[in-house]
This record gives structure tokens, C-alpha cells and sequence, in this order.
């Protein structure tokens, strides 16, 4: 039970580094400092490469070396990010703040649910990760929610650069608890034996997906469906304001789009015993997929529903697909192979970042939206009828 603490302790850090009151107002800052759509998707696809470069050498070393060491190294950057955006002028410093945030990303997406599930190990309790995932997440919203409500109700009073400046704050916060985490005991090599070569790492995740064709395709699932719901988080401020919504709502928006998150979340652990994951899957692509045809074409404030049937079905997503790669893979690797699904996700993001921004160029943000409704149709035909044979 030494390890339980982890868990209340990973509750605290998810909670302070998701009460970023400057993410209400991110586009508008970043416009206001000179940054067009265009130049924001190039940063994307620059946070993109740098995980899919990053993911999995990060991931092995979490395996290798520890999970606590990766996840301090996330709440460090965070901290970077926020001091660099206080003082951001050019391109070049928002593509920096993207790289730190891409290493932070890289360094806590297998580490942090790794160590969830060890430290749930230890005391028995590892039949219950998508409750306490759901739980993490919930919360995260929930800070989330805080955040926005409050940031646009300064942002509407004070300049932007406050909320910056209590999201600087927020990071070193849980930056100071990331310190106090412990190490979760895994079996993992001994100090006696070899040290594992990276491409053994490599090898053996790739020959694990290769042999499991049901984890990679719930994965790959939960990659695309992950990619095109971060246009909905990157862009949504952007979309309100071409639709004429003032900046003092902004905060309830976004206090929405998070709440309905909320209970996919809390209740994906038994929806999956109910419907199963083939046929509940199929229904959150199709929601979303919907969800984006409409925001193409609904250029007006009845666009807001689309985006939060988008939010709705995104909520289940995250602890379905985590838990299902979890409950299939040994504690030696789980950070590895976990980190496989947001290597895959920034890698679909990078190339169809490259079609959201040339169909934003030319048809403002609604073309952008349009091109990932597309995409989503398609891969829902795929999965479709693959999963009549792995899933």
C-alpha cells in the first residue's frame, strides 16, 4: 500500500498543471502577438515531429530508468513554456515554447499512466485503472473548467499577460509535487544483468502489436479520433470569433466543451461491459466524424453544438483505448508500448495538419474543419470492417 499515496499525488499534479487560465485566451494571445492560423499549424506540426521523435526514446528511459524522472522532466517544461510566453514576440519563440511543450508531453504520456497502474498494482487494485483514469481525467476537466471561467473573466477585465503569468504559477506548483511522487518497484532488469539495447525496446513493441492486431487497431483508433479532436481544442477560440462570440464567454464555451468530457470519462469502464468495444467505438468515430461535417457547414453560433457532440463522444475515448493497451501488456514495457499511441497520434496530427492548414488558407477555419470530417468518414469505413475480424 506504500505506493497508493502515488495516485492522490498524480491527482494533485494533474490538477495544477491543467489550471492554466491562459489556454481560454491561447488563440487571441497568440493572434494578438502576430501568429495567423497558418503559422499556428506550422507550430503544431512542430510539436508533432518533435513527439514522434521523442515518444519513444522518452518511454523506454521511463521503463529503463524510472517513471518519476520523466514525469518531473514534464512539469519542468511546463514551467519554460510559461515563462517564454510571457515575453513571445517572434514565431521562432512560440516554435521553442511548442518544442519545450512536445518534450514535457513526451516525457509524462507513457510514464504517467505507467506509473498509475504500477502503483494500482501494488496494492491489488490494478482491475481498476479505467476508474481511476476516468477519474484522473475528470479531474483535469474539472481544473480545467476553473480555469477557463476565471481566465476569460480577467482576460475580459485585465490584459492577457496576467493569466499567463497565474499559469506560470500553477506550473511550479505541480512541478513541486512531481518531487515528492515515489517509484513504483516493477520487474524490471536487474543491475547485474546486460543493459536492454534500445532496438531490442523497439523490437519487442513492434512484435507485440504485430501479435495483438485488436490492441493496434483500438490504438489506432484512439490516435486519429485523438488528432482531429486537437483541432477542436487548438482552434475552438479561433471558430467563436469568427462567429462573433465576445471574449467574456469564452470561458463558459470552454467550461462546456470540458464538462462533457466529463462523464465518458467517469463512465467508460462500464460502458464497455455493456456495449463492448467494437460497437462502442464505432459509435464515438461516427459522433465525432458528424460532429466535424457539421462544424464545416454550420458557420454560425449553432456550430456550438457540433463542437460539444465532438467534446461528448471524445470523453470516452482516452480511458477505453489506454485501458484496453494496459490490461494486455507486462509492467517492464507499459511505459513503451504505452507511449506507442501518442507516438502514432502526433504522427497523424503532423500529416493531416499539413491538409487542415491549406483548406484553412483557402476556406478560413470551416474547410479546415470540413477536411477533418472527411478523414474521420474514412477511417471509420476501415475500422469498420476490421474490427469484425480483431476486435
Amino acid at each position: 500500500m506504500r505506493y497508493m499515496p502515488n495516485v492522490w499525488k498524480l491527482f494533485a499534479i494533474r490538477f495544477f498543471s491543467s489550471l492554466i487560465p491562459a489556454y481560454v485566451i491561447e488563440r487571441l494571445y497568440w493572434e494578438e502577438r502576430g501568429m495567423t492560423i497558418e503559422m499556428v499549424v506550422y507550430t503544431e506540426i512542430i510539436y508533432a515531429v518533435t513527439i514522434v521523435l521523442l515518444e519513444l526514446p522518452t518511454g523506454i528511459m521511463a521503463d529503463k530508468w524510472g517513471r518519476k524522472p520523466m514525469i518531473v522532466l514534464s512539469a519542468f517544461m511546463g514551467c519554460c513554456e510559461f515563462l517564454i510566453l510571457l515575453f513571445a514576440t517572434e514565431f521562432w519563440h512560440f516554435a521553442l515554447v511548442v518544442f519545450l511543450a512536445a518534450i514535457g508531453r513526451s516525457a509524462s504520456s507513457g510514464a504517467e499512466n505507467a506509473l498509475l497502474y504500477d502503483s494500482l498494482l501494488s496494492a491489488g487494485e490494478e482491475t481498476s485503472f479505467e476508474k481511476y483514469l476516468g477519474h484522473l481525467n475528470a479531474l483535469d476537466i474539472s481544473a480545467t473548467i476553473i480555469a477557463a471561467l476565471c481566465g476569460s473573466l480577467l482576460a475580459s477585465r485585465f490584459h492577457y499577460e496576467l493569466n499567463y503569468g497565474i499559469s506560470f504559477v500553477s506550473t511550479l506548483v505541480s512541478l513541486g509535487l512531481t518531487l515528492t511522487l515515489v517509484e513504483p518497484a516493477v520487474k524490471n532488469p536487474t543491475d547485474e544483468d546486460p543493459p536492454i539495447p534500445i532496438r531490442t525496446y523497439i523490437t519487442a513493441s513492434v512484435r507485440f502489436f504485430r501479435n495483438h492486431p485488436g490492441v493496434y487497431l483500438v490504438l489506432l483508433s484512439g490516435m486519429v479520433t485523438g488528432s482531429a479532436v486537437n483541432f477542436i481544442d487548438e482552434f475552438w477560440q479561433t471558430y467563436l470569433d469568427r462567429v462573433h462570440i465576445p471574449v467574456l464567454y469564452f470561458g463558459l464555451v470552454s467550461a462546456a466543451i470540458f464538462m462533457l468530457r466529463l462523464p465518458g470519462n467517469l463512465v467508460a469502464h462500464k460502458l464497455k461491459s455493456v456495449f463492448g468495444y467494437s460497437s462502442l467505438l464505432s459509435a464515438i468515430m461516427a459522433g465525432i466524424a458528424l460532429g466535424f461535417l457539421c462544424l464545416s457547414v454550420m458557420k454560425g453560433i449553432s456550430g456550438l453544438a457540433a463542437i460539444l457532440l465532438v467534446c461528448l463522444m471524445a470523453g470516452v475515448m482516452e480511458p477505453l483505448a489506454a485501458g484496453y493497451l494496459q490490461h494486455r501488456i507486462d509492467s517492464s514495457m507499459r511505459a513503451t508500448l504505452g507511449s506507442f499511441q501518442s507516438l502514432g497520434e502526433n504522427a497523424v496530427l503532423s500529416v493531416i495538419g499539413i491538409g487542415f492548414g491549406y483548406f484553412s488558407s483557402k476556406l478560413d477555419i470551416f474547410g479546415g474543419f470540413g477536411f477533418i470530417a472527411c478523414i474521420c468518414c474514412l477511417f471509420l469505413i476501415y475500422f469498420s470492417y476490421a474490427s469484425r475480424k480483431h476486435i
